[in-house]
């Protein structure tokens, strides 16, 4: 069985680790320090906050632009469930909005009909490797948080994901784009919020003491792994540009639609999501089709197991809909070997729904 996904953990990944074993130095260091300043540069940003998850991140960026009890977040509903939370721990006010039917991000203009006096940011979730459309939500005029999870080293016109927005966050869970096992970051050209996130994140050692302090620190050992994994994404990238490439070619002339990269914007392919055509209009069509696969040996996902809307009982969400019924992600990961890649595209050469 081809797992859907799988950590890309490789020889420099253990030695970094433990070398920190080793130094007996395991809780936020040096390393943290050093892997905050590899990441903001490589974003082209001031600085970065490590911290222990990406909900954790969301949750701190919310907080340090001071957003709380009667406040709105503009959100697509067609998300983890992670920018939910991070907006009901601040108690603030989720606003829910529609994606782009081909591209799964967030619907610019559904942002701009949901704007409203208590509106104070936007969170942009970059999905499944393609930027969001940032050059429509920018002029909205309110702060935007990217969430750059899936979507490191992206280019939306020609910028950078993540060096657009007042504040971005990532995540290193253990199948992202960069991998720590846990952890996040919150990012900013802004010193002085950078400094806020600081301070939001622990609550010892001189730290300033408010009442939403905590302890979200990330660790050194962590950080070690992070900073491998920086070292090799430039290769890992142009691995799952390759898969990508072979993938769209494969799915030519079957039941699965490849991912649309809209002009002005670049796909680093964290997950190769097809649309399934020609399906039922049942329930159970596209789980029919994961069945199949996975009867010949593929593992595939749902690549956002069901939408905020849906578990809130809202409706007018026709794309995230749509979404939910006919998206499908087939494993691509840099671990593929070649004998795994040639039995997908057998796979994805015969697909029907």
């Amino acid at each position: 069985m081809i797992p859907h996904s799988r950590p890309s953990i490789e020889y420099s990944d253990i030695h970094a680790a433990t070398e920190v074993l080793r130094s007996g130095r395991l809780a936020q260091g040096p390393l943290v320090e050093r892997f905050e300043r590899r990441l903001a540069a490589d974003i082209g940003l001031a600085g970065g906050v490590a911290v222990n998850s990406g909900t954790s991140a969301l949750e701190v960026a919310l907080r340090v632009l001071d957003i709380g009890l009667g406040d709105e977040v503009i959100l697509p509903s067609y998300v983890c469930a992670a920018p939910w939370l991070a907006v009901q721990r601040v108690g603030a006010t989720a606003r829910l909005v529609d994606i782009e039917p081909e591209t799964y991000n967030i619907d610019p203009d559904a942002a701009r009909r949901a704007l409203n006096p208590t509106t104070r940011a936007i969170i942009v979730p970059h999905l499944f490797g393609l930027p969001a459309d940032l050059t429509a939500l920018e002029p909205l005029g309110v702060p935007l948080i990217e969430d750059c999870a899936q979507t490191l080293r992206a280019l939306e016109q020609g910028r950078p994901v993540g060096s657009v927005g007042r504040l971005t966050v990532c995540s290193f869970y253990a199948t992202k784009l960069l991998c720590t096992g846990e952890g996040g970051m919150v990012l900013s050209r802004d010193e002085a919020l950078l400094d806020q996130a600081r301070a939001l994140r622990e609550y010892d050692e001189g730290a300033a003491l408010t009442p939403a302090s905590t302890n979200v620190k990330m660790t050194d050992l962590q950080a070690a792994i992070g900073l491998a994994q920086l070292d090799r994404l430039p290769s890992s990238l142009e691995r799952r540009l390759e898969l990508a490439r072979n993938y769209t070619a494969a799915v030519k002339g079957t039941d699965l639609r490849p991912p649309v990269v809209p002009a002005g914007r670049s796909h680093v392919y964290s997950r190769f999501v097809v649309r399934v055509s020609g399906l039922r209009h049942e329930p159970d069509a596209l789980n029919d089709v994961m069945a199949r696969f996975e009867r010949s040996g593929l593992h595939c996902r749902k690549p956002v197991f069901r939408s905020l809307h849906r578990y809130l009982g809202l409706h007018g969400f026709p794309a995230a809909d749509e979404a939910e019924r006919t998206a499908l992600s087939i494993p691509l990961y840099p671990g593929l070997n070649d004998d795994e890649v040639a039995q997908v595209l057998a796979l994805l050469r015969g697909a029907r729904a």
